[in-house]
């Protein structure tokens, strides 16, 4: 079982960089799914893919892995590309070129 580490990318409907900021250790999402006979409502018999592990840094996370001696996986960061708009540029006379 690998555990991924890496650090989350901002999502589109939300403005601020909150959630992207700590670095997090995720379980492998397996899908033992079941039927629990009395009810007939779906089961896992994993709970573990639930969890998500938050740390401040790359380094706390793979120490915790580590010390965890659990097998893992990093993903690395991606670079934000930032693009530089003003509001005046939609009115230059040739924009569109």
């Amino acid at each position: 079982m690998k555990v991924k580490i890496f650090k989350p990318s901002k999502t589109p409907n939300q403005s601020g960089f909150r959630n992207s900021k700590d670095w997090v250790v995720e379980y492998p999402k397996e899908n033992n799914l079941g039927f629990e006979p009395l009810m007939g409502w779906r089961k896992s018999n994993n709970t573990r893919k639930q969890i998500q592990l938050k740390f401040d840094s790359m380094d706390q996370a793979i120490e915790y892995v580590k010390k965890s001696k659990l097998d893992y996986i990093i993903i690395p960061a991606k670079e934000r590309k930032f693009k530089i708009k003003s509001y005046s540029n939609n009115f230059k006379y040739n924009r569109l070129k």
